[in-house]
C-alpha cells in the first residue's frame, strides 16, 4: 500500500460528526464485543481484539479503506494499523485496569523488550468506564511518549517483570499513563458509557448463513 503523507490522525478529534458518533455508538460497539467474547457471564481475553477491530473500523470509516493498512503482521509488538506514514497502537482497558505495553511469552522477552524500548507509534488509548461519564478516548502522540520516557526513564515508565514469573507481557507504569493522559498535547474525547441491556443473538447471523441455499 502506498503510503500518503496528508493523514493526520488528530483529524478525528476534530471531526464533529464523527466525535458525535464515537460519543453515541462506541459504548454500544464494545458491549456487543463483550457479548460475543463471553461465556458462562464472563468476559474472554479474546475482548481486546475484537475491540481493536471496532477502532480499526472506524479509522476506515474515517479516512477510507485505501489509506487504512490493517494487514499488519501478528509479529509486529507495537504497531496495529497504519494511516498514511504513521503507525498507531490501539489499546482498550476497563478502568484503571493495566495496560500492555507488548503481550510476550515469557520473562525474559519482557526483559529483551524494555532493554530495546524507544516509543515509536501514536497510541490510541480507550478507557471503558461503564457507569460513569469521563474523557475515555485518548490520543497519546509519539513526542508525548518520548517525553514522558526520558522523564521517567525504564524503571518508572514500566512495570518491571518479576523474577521467576511469566507476566505475558509489559505494562505501562501507572504513573506514565497518567503523566500522558494528563499533557496537554495528548487529545481526548468524553465518553458517557452507558450500559444497556442489548439483545445481542451472538449465533444469529451464523445461523442465517447455514440457512442460505
Amino acid at each position: 500500500m502506498k503510503k500518503e503523507e496528508n493523514i493526520d490522525i488528530q483529524d478525528l478529534f476534530n471531526d464533529k460528526v464523527i466525535v458525535s458518533k464515537i460519543q453515541n455508538k462506541l459504548p454500544n460497539l464494545f458491549r456487543v464485543a463483550e457479548i460475543e467474547t463471553s461465556r458462562a457471564g464472563k468476559i474472554g481475553m479474546e475482548v481486546g481484539s475484537v475491540r481493536e477491530k471496532v477502532i480499526s473500523a472506524l479509522l476506515i470509516y474515517k479516512f477510507g479503506k485505501e489509506k487504512v493498512n490493517t494487514d499488519i503482521p501478528i509479529t509486529e509488538p507495537e504497531t496495529d494499523v497504519i494511516i498514511g506514514n504513521k503507525d498507531i497502537s490501539i489499546k482498550t482497558i476497563t478502568a484503571n485496569g493495566g495496560v500492555k505495553a507488548v503481550w510476550t511469552v515469557d520473562a525474559q522477552s519482557s526483559q529483551n523488550f524494555i532493554n530495546n524500548y524507544k516509543p515509536k507509534c501514536d497510541i490510541l488509548l480507550i478507557q471503558i468506564w461503564w457507569g460513569l461519564e469521563k474523557d475515555s478516548f485518548f490520543l497519546i502522540p509519539l513526542e508525548v511518549q518520548e517525553e514522558i520516557f526520558k522523564k521517567l526513564g525504564k524503571n518508572n515508565y514500566f512495570n518491571l517483570p518479576k523474577a521467576g514469573t511469566n507476566p505475558r507481557g509489559v505494562e505501562f507504569n501507572r504513573l506514565a499513563i497518567e503523566e500522558m493522559l494528563k499533557h496537554p498535547k495528548t487529545l481526548k474525547i468524553r465518553i458517557k458509557w452507558d450500559k444497556e441491556n442489548l439483545k445481542h443473538d451472538v449465533y444469529e447471523r451464523w445461523v442465517e448463513y447455514w440457512e442460505q441455499d
